[in-house]
């Protein structure tokens, strides 16, 4: 049995992946902030506007799986290269988008090249780090998501009113992006398998999909995925102009408090998030899906007290909903290691595109579709209720801030599916130890087969 082991270059790799990452989500954020504009300047509705998000998701999720199983057996630095080569080009083209179904059409573009990074990034640190350090190196790779979504709500609204457009912003965000992607193509990958206490077999896994799907614990993990997905991007791509219709903020200050609430929030759950799940897990076998569990119990409880609350003053309302976030992103160090935890090393990027296709179809992707769609029913609900002749900015701010509600119901049913894949999780690891040390005998031969023949 050989030692577990980190590799030389794991903590060089893992920064220029988190950079990576940081402008994957700044990128796709940038239409969340910029709705009321781009909803003025072409008429659209909270449906119209969700269903961008949908499409962006929906497209994602699709050409993830076959990109990560093509991470599986490539080259892992050359699909992440090209990847974020063709992301940061049509986040540029996004800015010269002429009307909705152009500006759709060219988002979806953007979900191509990002679906071709989580997958081939997860499998690399799976091989960088050893299974006792993945929490925290999984932890600092996310970060990537409360940076990207800060720097984004911190930057974009002050980059629309310095240039008076809406379109400002994709132009600028493309060109990190494009710089990133030469340095992404020169990094050296580890071996598969790498960091774990076994050899792997490099033979080809037969009925790949299959086997993902025969291990419970990844069907609970997925579930509570969908379910917390739908409660981020339906938060994500709603809260600025809630904020903006139901307290009355304007874009720049809406942007910046949205930023706090789901960016500095971030960068506090994900670094002690991650250490703690470590820990946990170093104690409690199933220590980081108890962990995650309770978490999402605490982000439902605060954010749908804050939504309950009306109108409260603006800085408790951030200050109570931005806590519950807080505690939400102990989901990704809780889940995102948990399944790398039951996954063989050769079905690693494989499963998180799936896992992903999965959480984008039916979470990512119908959060902001769901709750626009609920929010424009909402708005018309409240019009008649006051028998007003005509919709008026007052209805679609009390319409789009119940139809938020869905965001804490998301989280609850997250806890609840952690907590029964918190059930299968012990027996689903062993499975996948016994089975890598199979997989270590067949690699054994391997090597003595491969001897063998060059002594021959």
């Amino acid at each position: 049995m050989q030692q577990s082991q980190q590799a030389k270059n794991a903590w060089r790799v893992l920064f220029l992946l988190f950079l990576a990452n940081m402008f994957n989500f700044f990128d796709r954020t940038i239409p969340a902030i910029i709705i009321e504009p781009l909803r003025r300047e072409w008429d659209l509705s909270d449906f119209q506007l969700g269903l961008g998000g949908t499409a962006f998701t929906v497209i994602y999720a699709l050409a993830g799986i076959q990109l990560g199983r093509m991470a599986d057996v490539g080259s892992r630095r050359k699909i992440m290269g090209w990847g974020l080569a063709a992301w940061s080009g049509f986040t540029a083209l996004t800015g010269a988008a002429w009307n909705f179904w152009s500006f759709l059409a060219i988002r979806m573009g953007v979900g191509v090249g990002e679906a071709s990074y989580a997958p081939a990034a997860n499998s690399l640190i799976g091989d960088l780090f050893p299974a006792h350090k993945r929490a925290r190196a999984m932890g600092i790779f996310m970060l990537g998501l409360p940076l990207g979504l800060l720097l984004a709500f911190f930057t974009v609204g002050a980059m629309v009113e310095a240039f008076d457009s809406w379109r400002a912003p994709f132009f600028i965000a493309a060109v990190p992006g494009l710089v990133l992607a030469i340095f992404v193509f020169f990094i050296k990958e580890p071996e598969r398998g790498a960091a774990e206490t076994v050899k792997i077999s490099r033979a080809p896994v037969s009925n790949p999909i299959r086997k993902i799907f025969a291990v419970r614990t990844f069907w609970w993990l997925t579930l509570a995925g969908l379910a917390y997905n739908f409660a981020s991007y339906a938060c994500n791509s709603f809260m600025v102009p809630m904020l903006q219709r139901y307290f009355h903020l304007p874009l720049q200050e809406a942007a910046v408090s949205t930023g706090v609430i789901v960016g500095i929030t971030g960068l506090i759950g994900l670094t002690t998030g991650g250490w703690i799940a470590d820990k946990v897990h170093q104690r409690w076998a199933t220590g980081r899906l108890m962990f995650g569990a309770l978490s999402m119990l605490v982000a439902a409880l605060a954010t749908g007290y804050a939504l309950l609350a009306g109108e409260i003053e603006i800085g408790v309302f951030i200050g109570i909903f931005a806590f519950g976030w807080l505690f939400s992103y102990n989901y990704f160090t809780s889940v995102y290691t948990a399944i790398q935890d039951v996954i063989e090393p050769r079905l690693r990027a494989t499963a998180v595109a799936v896992f992903f296709a999965c959480l984008y179809l039916f979470g990512g992707g119908m959060g902001p579709m769901v709750v626009g769609l609920l929010s424009d029913h909402f708005a018309e609900s409240a019009q008649l209720a006051a028998g007003a002749a005509e919709m008026s900015e007052v209805f679609k701010a009390q319409g789009l801030h119940d139809a938020m509600l869905l965001i804490p119901v998301a989280l609850l049913l997250a806890m609840a599916a952690l907590l029964v894949a918190s059930r299968y999780f012990v027996a689903d690891a062993r499975a996948m130890e016994a089975g890598m040390a199979l997989g270590a005998e067949q690699a054994e031969l391997e090597e003595a087969a491969a001897a063998s023949t060059a002594s021959a």
